[in-house]
């Protein structure tokens, strides 16, 4: 049967909505200047659910264009995390499915992986932007020799208009990551705090480099 790609990608940003207003049980594992970072174990598999906040120096038009998912956006330019990001199937005007693989990580002990993930955007009447993903299979996707496949877990990130400051915005960012393969969970637990602090201090250096 045919995957129900829109509809696991509303399901997906349903699920963001609730991590938002839900702020019950997150335990802080890494503070920076640029976010906070907190977690607590996942309902959806056997690990955790990392939530970062922070405030970007940028306005939410800025901050959305740098982490968009998009074909040939910017975010291959700037996130370590991410080595490449192709559209595999375009569902809706804002609905897609799309592979993105990784380079090998905290010291190549993490080898690359390829994620397969159904993708949604959103914008609120506030205009807030949300983008949120979960993993999905897709027949022009198989699994690639020399990436571990990984599964994104409901995650996604909401870029947050601040009343009255036109050049702040507050990033609001869920990841749930099935890393797949045999790693040690000290492993894991070590990569993501540090990982989502990577994806803030780099954004915001993105951000600026838009302004110039």
């Amino acid at each position: 049967p045919a995957m129900d790609y829109a509809g696991l990608a509303e399901a997906a940003a349903e699920k963001m909505e609730l991590y938002r207003r839900d702020p019950g049980g997150w335990r802080g594992c890494r503070h920076t200047s640029e976010v906070s970072v907190s977690w607590r174990p996942s309902a959806e598999f056997a690990g955790n659910v990392y939530r970062g906040e922070g405030i970007v120096p940028a306005s939410p038009r800025d901050v959305w264009e740098c982490i968009k998912p998009v074909a040939g956006g910017r975010r291959t330019k700037w996130d370590q995390n991410v080595k490449d990001f192709e559209v595999v199937e375009t569902i809706s005007d804002t609905v897609s499915v799309c592979r993105t693989t990784t380079p090998s990580a905290f010291m190549r002990v993490i080898s690359p992986r390829e994620f397969v993930d159904v993708v949604l955007m959103k914008q609120y009447e506030d205009g807030t932007m949300l983008s949120a993903a979960t993993n999905v299979e897709h027949p022009l996707c198989p699994p690639q020799p020399n990436f571990v496949r990984g599964f994104n877990y409901p995650c996604g990130c909401f870029c947050v208009p601040l009343p009255g400051e036109p050049r702040r915005t507050q990033l609001l960012s869920f990841f749930q990551t099935d890393l797949g393969g045999c790693l040690p969970q000290t492993v894991v637990d070590s990569f993501f705090p540090a990982s989502i602090a990577g994806f803030y201090s780099n954004l915001t250096k993105a951000v600026k480099a838009l302004e110039v």
